[in-house]
């Protein structure tokens, strides 16, 4: 077969949408042109009807391997990343052992070359005293820098702001941050335990991880940048007090500092506590309709720039536990796309805005080599998508190894029809059909 011949495809690509025929050839994008001739050589997709975008680059995912591999790893979670239309992750460092080192940032990129059926990249853990082996980074392999200005899963806090300050005017390669204040997040937990001991209900889990603590830690690492003149990307914002630290005024490409939503506070807000629980637990918590409303608008208006899963598994007893034994994230990565679909259609926010977001701003953020484009010379990362059939989330349907999501149940609008990957067709008709064939992303720098 000398390559695929993807026909009538609806295109949405650089905030435009039109009908195109693309011509693949190896891994890449050969030809777009309104009218390409079947060949014999070409396996032929008829995608009349169908929407065709530039592969999801989801940016901040946790896979858990090595270490934590009894609730997710790179070949089940990658799985799920392709049902769900994400061609491209980039992986986070708090993994057992945390990625802080050359060592183990070289034993992830192994393991996933022989086991990703996705594109990947992993960011590199900053540490209170790992600036030496920051310094050692091929910064065309790394993706970035994250930093836990917050405690999470993984015990990876930094909170010496000497140590912080040195890597802000060190790095320069995206720093990406999580920003929860950790001394009121602190004070709030005691407050509530206090109140109700150990076992505090979730629904005071935005109290205790309150929009202070967001708003706090998210302006400190601000200052921090514009002092430093680092490259800051603020993952996962989730108040709509926070947006009033960004800009929108310049290009993505000129923007110093930026910033991330996920697709978890982009659906639920904390009266879904009562009915979900844990299954909602993350950090930062997801919070009022009034933040998820908030979190939308600065979609639409660019204060935000790229929205991501924040793919975060754990066990269902884990995630049973009380309070502060429940750890907090949960699985996304599979369904971030159709929530996408269905949630912005509430706000007015179009489909190019959306895949400006998951597809376009991550690779300029990141400065990935050809990918999150439909261009002639590019990946060809696509997925087609059907807005005209519906999908149903059932725990069978699943590809996460945690076996839950907190979707379940829901009938989304759309479905994911093809994924392709490096030019080979990896997920249809609700299975993965290639082995793994995902390559390590390389960044322009």
């Amino acid at each position: 077969m000398k390559g695929i011949l993807i026909k009538k495809a609806e295109i949405i690509n650089e905030g435009s949408r039109f009908k195109s025929d693309i011509l693949i050839e190896g891994d890449l994008i050969k030809r777009i042109s309104k009218e390409i001739e079947p060949h014999k050589d070409y396996y032929l997709i008829d995608a009349n009807g169908l929407i065709l975008i530039p592969g999801m680059i989801d940016d901040q995912v946790h896979f858990r391997e090595p270490g934590l591999t009894h609730k997710a790893d790179i070949k089940s979670e990658s799985k799920a990343a392709v049902a769900g239309g994400v061609t491209s992750y980039i992986e986070m460092p708090n993994t057992v052992p945390n990625t802080t080192s050359i060592k183990e940032f070289d034993k992830k990129i192994k393991i996933a070359s022989r086991d990703s059926y996705a594109n990947f990249s992993f960011m590199f853990g900053g540490t209170n005293d790992n600036l030496e082996e920051i310094k050692k980074i091929n910064v065309s392999e790394v993706a970035g820098i994250k930093l836990f200005l917050g405690s999470s899963t993984g015990k990876m806090l930094i909170d010496n702001k000497d140590s912080i300050e040195e890597i802000f005017s060190v790095v320069n390669i995206p720093i990406s941050a999580h920003c929860e204040d950790e001394e009121t997040i602190k004070f709030n937990s005691e407050k509530y335990r206090s109140i109700y001991g150990d076992d505090i209900p979730i629904k005071f889990h935005p109290e205790i991880r309150s929009v202070e603590a967001c708003y706090k830690s998210s302006k400190f690492a601000i200052d921090l940048a514009k002092k430093t003149g680092a490259r800051l990307n603020v993952f996962h914002i989730s108040t709509a007090k926070e947006i009033e630290l960004f800009e929108n005024k310049l290009p993505i490409e000129d923007k110093k500092i930026t910033s991330e939503v996920c697709a978890h506070h982009l659906w639920f807000t904390q009266n879904d506590y009562e009915s979900l629980g844990s299954k909602i637990k993350w950090n930062p918590a997801i919070k009022t309709k009034k933040d998820k409303d908030a979190l939308w608008k600065a979609i639409k208006n660019d204060y935000i720039d790229i929205i991501a899963s924040d793919h975060a598994p754990h066990t269902k007893d884990e995630k049973e536990n009380s309070y502060f034994k429940c750890p907090s994230g949960g699985p996304m990565v599979q369904h971030t796309i159709l929530s996408l679909i269905d949630g912005s259609s509430n706000y007015g926010v179009s489909l190019e805005k959306i895949v400006e977001k998951i597809s376009h701003n991550p690779s300029k953020v990141f400065n990935i080599s050809k990918r999150g484009f439909i261009k002639e010379g590019y990946f060809a990362d696509l997925v087609l998508i059907n807005l005209n059939k519906s999908t149903k989330v059932t725990r069978d349907s699943l590809f996460y190894k945690c076996g839950w999501s907190p979707f379940e149940g829901i009938k989304f609008s759309s479905s994911i029809e093809k994924t392709i990957i490096n030019g080979k067709i990896v997920y249809e008709n609700g299975k993965i059909i290639k082995n793994p064939i995902g390559k390590k992303l390389l960044f322009d720098r």
